[in-house]
């Protein structure tokens, strides 16, 4: 019990972290809906995410592991779909310079923002895990 309530607030820091980093990810409702996200999420990474890595295996085995973002890409989508406050969608990178590196303007699409924000939850929740052990 306390392993799920301690992934639970893991996740839903992930989730406000990635809704103030990543212009893409909007969270309507305020820390309700993030804490019943990062609950939601606790139960997809717990149930759902073995099974769809069981099903994967052979072509995580092929990409060396590469495939198993594609897996957490998948379980983001399906946090999503089963809770309509969260929504990630594509948007409009608007570019910046600093002292001669310039960064242009660029369309980021949707699935770059699942990309970038299921490595951001992953980041943060390893982070959070490894600082309380």
């Amino acid at each position: 019990m306390k392993s799920l309530i301690r992934k639970t607030v893991f996740y839903a820091i992930s989730l406000f972290l990635a809704e103030l980093v990543i212009d893409g990810v909007v969270i309507k409702g305020g820390i309700p809906t993030i804490l019943f996200g990062g609950f939601i999420l606790t139960l997809l990474f717990m149930f759902v995410k073995p099974i769809l890595s069981i099903i994967t295996f052979p072509l995580n085995l092929i990409t060396l592991g590469i495939f198993a973002w594609l897996v957490n890409v998948f379980i983001l989508y399906l946090l999503v779909v089963l809770i309509p406050s969260v929504s990630i969608h594509a948007y409009t990178f608007q570019g910046f310079r600093f002292a001669g590196f310039v960064m242009p303007k660029m369309d980021i699409t949707i699935f770059f923002v699942y990309l970038v924000t299921a490595l951001l939850i992953y980041a943060v929740t390893s982070l959070l895990s490894w600082i309380t052990k």
